[in-house]
């Protein structure tokens, strides 16, 4: 069709696609996508889909578990610290975590992200953080999706998903099944919030009129928002050690929902969770929204992780064996409490000593 050279001719770069800026950013990951290979996957960028092959790995008869998830508005303090370095971790830990509490080994990963205008230093930055992600939880990034959507965003804003996919052989597949009464309950300390609860969170800085970049009023090393933005902890490697010893019987990731509403979905009905508040320090950045915020402990105890990113049933006579493992890995082990008998219409869920143990 013959165009009119007295009009303006209009580009898709004049509604705010920068094409140009995409395929750049494609170049600039390739080699933080090929850092992530492993047995299975050639992490390759740029065809229309990826291949995994579960044999090439290593599995004999394997179910494949996924999962799905994004980072919620703790991605709003990010940007608005223009600190984009580490928000790409959280998401794979999101997805990868989920993953883990069913036995399962994530093999590959795919992220969508979506702005209004492509920055791509910043996009570089944040995937970087997501091949970050990858590396520590043994999974390959294998595509992903970037999406220009003027419009639809607010300058400098952007948002993130993500999907992983994981193996676990049929016959190691945690479920509820071998849970029993006495069964020991370990808390594996969190890095921070985690990705969770930061709507709330931001309401308060807003409300209190806080700043991010002035000191931590509960750690003076720190700026507050270096605090709220540490990326969450992945937790793949080292439970998948202590699973395939044999120690593990389930684990609870504690995200949204925190630890009263995470717990109950490991366990069949006629088991609850008896905890003691007292097992485990609340970290003062709980403590310090607990008391800006006038948050009561049951409710704070819902909505955060209150220092504990993974709870892990173990049976009683490999509880002490099972912590040690878990340690020698790299985490931080908590005894926080045991599994009970529950009476018929009783909570799922007992944190005894709460409203003693964390007063505001």
């Amino acid at each position: 069709m013959k165009t009119d050279s007295s009009k303006k001719s209009y580009s898709y770069k004049d509604a705010g696609v920068d094409i140009a800026a995409g395929n750049s950013l494609v170049e600039a990951i390739k080699p933080l996508a090929a850092a992530t290979k492993r047995s299975g996957a050639d992490a390759g960028l740029g065809g229309f889909g990826a291949i995994f092959d579960p044999k090439a790995a290593g599995f004999r008869d394997p179910l494949l578990v996924s999962a799905t998830d994004g980072v919620g508005t703790k991605l709003k303090i990010a940007i608005d610290m223009n600190r984009h370095g580490t928000i790409g971790i959280d998401l794979v830990a999101m997805c990868v975590n989920d993953l883990v509490v069913q036995g399962a080994e994530p093999l590959f990963f795919l992220d969508y992200f979506a702005t209004g205008g492509l920055d791509v230093a910043a996009a570089r930055e944040i995937i970087a953080g997501i091949a970050a992600g990858c590396t520590d939880a043994g999974c390959a990034l294998i595509g992903g999706e970037t999406a220009e959507m003027p419009g639809m965003y607010a300058k400098g804003d952007y948002d993130l998903a993500g999907f992983t996919v994981g193996a676990v052989e049929r016959d190691q597949l945690l479920t509820p099944d071998s849970l029993q009464e006495g069964d020991v309950l370990l808390g594996l300390a969190s890095s921070g919030l985690h990705s969770n609860g930061f709507s709330l969170v931001r309401r308060l800085v807003a409300d209190f009129n806080l700043d991010y970049a002035a000191p931590a009023p509960f750690d003076s090393d720190k700026s507050l928002g270096e605090v709220l933005i540490a990326p969450t902890r992945i937790y793949v490697k080292s439970c998948l050690e202590a699973i395939r010893k044999g120690h593990i019987k389930a684990l609870a990731h504690i995200t949204g929902g925190g630890l009263f509403e995470n717990i109950p979905r490991i366990l069949p009905k006629s088991l609850a969770a008896e905890l003691d508040a007292a097992s485990w320090p609340l970290p003062p950045l709980f403590s310090w929204l607990a008391g800006l915020g006038n948050i009561a402990p049951e409710e704070l105890a819902t909505t955060f992780n209150c220092g504990l990113g993974m709870v892990v049933a173990v049976p009683a006579d490999k509880a002490a064996e099972a912590a040690g493992g878990l340690r020698a890995a790299g985490e931080t082990v908590f005894e926080i409490g045991r599994l009970t008998a529950r009476k018929a219409g009783a909570a799922q869920v007992i944190i005894n000593g709460l409203e003693k143990t964390w007063q505001k």
